[in-house]
């Protein structure tokens, strides 16, 4: 089952349970990918779909920080516990080392030695990462870059 299908199960079975924080996530969730596949004009693969995702858990992040610096603890609350629900279809982030630990592998396969080919191993570590359809942030990739370059 594709994970957009998933998506679409969960949403009704959140209805169906009266769930309705999920069944809100849900349906902006699948709106998100529906408007994804109008602008490329075809039906959306797995990796693409955890992409919508990813920049979803992104805005909620964004939201939530400015609802703390506007005084508003109760939306954001609510934006993080939206980032929940979406990171349960997503798979898990990962670690400080293991990131660390691709960027160093990105980095001598390139042969890069110094901070100014740091854009050159952030290209290839990211490659890396969606290769094995990993999820991680680009600004750890990018300071676990800058780190190993000495930057």
């Amino acid at each position: 089952m594709s994970l957009a299908d998933r998506i679409h199960q969960d949403m009704t079975a959140a209805m169906k349970a009266h769930q309705e924080l999920k069944l809100s996530t849900l349906r902006m969730l699948k709106a998100a990918i529906k408007h994804r596949e109008i602008e490329r004009r075809q039906p959306l693969d797995d990796a693409e779909v955890m992409a919508v995702l990813a920049t979803q858990i992104k805005q909620r992040q964004d939201s939530a920080a400015q609802f703390d610096q506007g005084g508003r603890p109760e939306l954001a609350e609510k934006e993080r516990a939206e980032i929940q629900i979406i990171e349960g279809y997503l798979p898990r982030a990962l670690s400080a080392a293991e990131i660390e630990a691709t960027v160093r592998a990105a980095i001598a396969e390139i042969g890069a030695r110094e901070p100014k080919q740091m854009g050159a191993a952030m290209k290839a570590a990211m490659a890396k990462f969606q290769a094995a359809g990993q999820r991680v942030e680009g600004k750890a990739v990018s300071e676990a870059a800058r780190r190993l370059l000495g930057g």
